[in-house]
């Protein structure tokens, strides 16, 4: 593994880099990003985290955890969001090392259960998540899959 996996908890200093990376990947404004990872800086509950790969200085890939990633069912939480791997990178096993890295981090702070919506299918399932239900997620005319992951 020529990279290496972070938790933004742990690097600070990377809080702006890694907000403006993970706008530009989905559009979601800068600010809720930035507003999200001084949560997670605080320290004061579990999510939200934010977690990062990183190779000579770049970040190749990334991922959040969340309360709710914008769909109707509050009480499915904490969720996976915005996993995402540069696109000259991918095939690498990058995204299935992120997940994994934060899976353990989430039990190791008390949340053995986490969530992920998608409409990728035979992607997730590689890395140990299980379809779950189908949700409704805000402003989308239909319905989109919601994963389960476990962590033993």
């Amino acid at each position: 593994m020529d990279y290496e996996l972070i938790r933004l908890a742990d690097r600070p200093e990377i809080k702006e880099r890694a907000a403006r990376w993970f706008h530009e990947k989905w559009g979601v404004p800068q600010a809720a990003y930035l507003e999200s990872m001084e949560a997670s800086l605080s320290g004061a509950a579990p999510v939200p985290q934010w977690y990062a790969a990183i190779e000579l200085g770049r970040i190749i890939g990334g991922l959040g955890v969340i309360e709710n990633d914008f769909h109707d069912r509050k009480d499915l939480a904490p969720n996976v969001c915005a996993v995402y791997t540069e696109e000259d990178r991918r095939g690498r096993g990058i995204a299935g090392a992120l997940l994994s890295f934060a899976c353990a981090d989430m039990k190791a702070r008390g949340m053995d259960t986490l969530y992920l919506v998608t409409d990728h299918t035979a992607f997730y399932e590689r890395y140990g998540w299980s379809f779950f239900c189908m949700v409704r997620c805000d402003g989308e005319p239909g319905l989109s899959r919601l994963y389960i992951h476990r962590e033993l």
